[in-house]
């Protein structure tokens, strides 16, 4: 015999979604470090992607946006739905994503890795930006030009000249920090910006802020703060860098 039960609305203050390559390791779990349980319902679902990160697959993973953006959860009230790939972005357009995404599910708001950097770069009220990346340079130039477009001066760029996706979540925070560092001590330099959601650096944010006494900003940490800025809310007390405290 069935029991009757009730019905009530899920008690959450704010609702995002994030879609995730298939083979990115890491910024899922940078999400849930910047946004604790119980403040925040993340849903995510994975699009399909390429072993290797080449122009040609970055490309092709814009086709499956409409799919993987379909799988969050129709009766979710989204504040905020973010592709989590920031050369995809670049390449295909952060227009035609965020068109993609709308297409296939509601959303208040629809974000990513570049237009949240833009975003960060102007509340930080810096212009001149050196860029550290894992790319291979068809993919790592698209960045620079990005950034250029849009009024930064890149001061400097280092690359780890990386192809192969799962590579990338296991290079070392050490190696991304010495290059953080490298990078940050060219002339004019007024932040870094670290760029790829499938590097840790999240974890290197504080203590190369503290070396270089410049605002460290990474895809993920930009991310997760302009999804923040876009349901109305500031990232929790403790998340790092000068970025999460504006």
């Amino acid at each position: 015999m069935s029991r009757p039960y009730t019905l009530v609305s899920v008690p959450q203050p704010v609702t995002l979604g994030l879609i995730v390559l298939q083979v990115d390791e890491t910024v899922e779990q940078d999400m849930r470090h910047l946004f604790p349980p119980g403040e925040v319902a993340l849903h995510v679902t994975r699009i399909p992607s390429g072993a290797d990160l080449t122009p040609e697959t970055i490309a092709d993973m814009a086709a499956a946006l409409p799919a993987a953006a379909a799988l969050l959860p129709a009766a979710a009230s989204f504040d905020a739905i973010a592709y989590a790939c920031t050369s995809g972005t670049r390449l295909s357009g952060a227009a035609r994503v965020g068109e993609l995404i709308r297409s296939a599910c509601g959303t208040r708001a629809v974000t990513n890795p570049m237009t949240g950097t833009l975003a960060a770069l102007a509340a930080l009220e810096v212009r001149r930006v050196a860029v550290v990346s894992p790319y291979i340079a068809a993919v790592a130039q698209p960045i620079c030009d990005g950034l250029a477009e849009a009024g930064h001066l890149v001061t400097h760029a280092i690359s780890f000249g990386e192809q192969v996706e799962a590579r990338v979540a296991r290079i070392a925070p050490a190696s991304i920090l010495e290059a953080v560092l490298e990078a940050g001590q060219a002339p004019g330099t007024e932040a870094v910006f670290v760029s790829c959601t499938n590097l840790r650096a999240l974890e290197i944010v504080a203590e190369a802020e503290a070396a270089l006494g410049l605002p460290v900003v990474t895809s993920n940490l930009a991310l997760g703060w302009h999804m923040a800025r876009l349901s109305g809310r500031r990232l929790p007390e403790g998340a790092p860098g000068r970025l999460a405290r504006l």
